[in-house]
């Protein structure tokens, strides 16, 4: 019964365990070999570790004033950005440990690298997204045209497009070059939480606090299907997190209540 269930010795299948931070853990990457762990902190903290040394980290990402919300390893394995939510943005290079470029960029949402190139992306509450060249800094700046936060952001495959969704609900494509905006759609009456983009680049879906799932063709700009919209006033079943198969022609879906799609 739910008495037994409370009472039952809880068991850890970890096979590493890392404890170095002193206050909640906001953001944990992981290398593509699987072997080095990056994980970011309350305690204004951000330390690089080997899963299968997790007694001591490998080095410290010092500097941070503010928690640690966002780690992330670019595509090579060669970098590692960690972005605390002051906007304090800062780029290591893995094998050194030394630190090879920052900035601010405002208060944080997001960090994303592009998929092949060294070049990181920043979403902001100001509703601001920003894109930098590393390690050179060269950068550029995308706007919605509005102050709603950028809450999430995700480049597509070809590496020439960014989809941004916003704390308005509104889902925006951007021309990385040109800095464009290739489609703009009210898709949700929600935030929008979480977007992801299918393989062959021509289909985005965007999930948002309504509890809705919207598709965009990035073709036509226009949503050509959703599910699971919510009735007015019924929005507490919030998207949380979403994504394609990369073998299957399928979608997942997760909620912040006990369901799932």
């Amino acid at each position: 019964d739910d008495d037994d269930d409370d009472d039952a010795e809880a068991v850890d299948d970890a096979v590493a365990v890392f404890k170095k931070h002193e206050k909640a853990v906001f953001s944990v990457s992981l290398l593509r070999n699987g072997l080095v762990v990056a994980s970011g902190g309350e305690d204004d903290r951000a330390f690089v570790w080997k899963a299968e040394n997790s007694e001591k980290e490998t080095f410290e990402c010092k500097g941070h004033k503010d928690s640690v919300t966002c780690t992330a390893f670019s595509s090579d394995s060669k970098y590692l950005a960690t972005g605390d939510m002051s906007g304090n943005v800062r780029v290591w290079n893995v094998e050194t440990g030394l630190e090879v470029w920052q900035s601010e960029c405002g208060d944080l949402e997001w960090l994303l690298w592009h998929p092949v190139a060294s070049v990181l992306f920043a979403g902001t509450t100001s509703g601001t997204t920003w894109m930098w060249k590393i390690p050179s800094g060269d950068c550029k700046t995308y706007s919605g045209g509005s102050n709603a936060a950028a809450l999430c952001g995700k480049v597509l495959p070809d590496g020439k497009r960014i989809v941004v969704g916003y704390g308005d609900g509104c889902v925006r494509l951007f021309d990385l070059k040109s800095g464009n905006v290739l489609a703009n759609v009210s898709a949700h009456r929600g935030a929008v939480t979480c977007v992801d983009c299918h393989a062959d680049g021509n289909l985005v879906a965007s999930g948002s606090d309504d509890g809705a799932v919207k598709f965009l063709n990035t073709r036509s700009g226009k949503i050509v299907a959703g599910l699971n919209q919510e009735k007015e006033g019924e929005s507490e079943i919030g998207v949380e997190a979403l994504g394609f198969s990369s073998v299957l022609p399928v979608a997942a879906v997760g909620y912040l209540k006990d369901r799932k799609s």
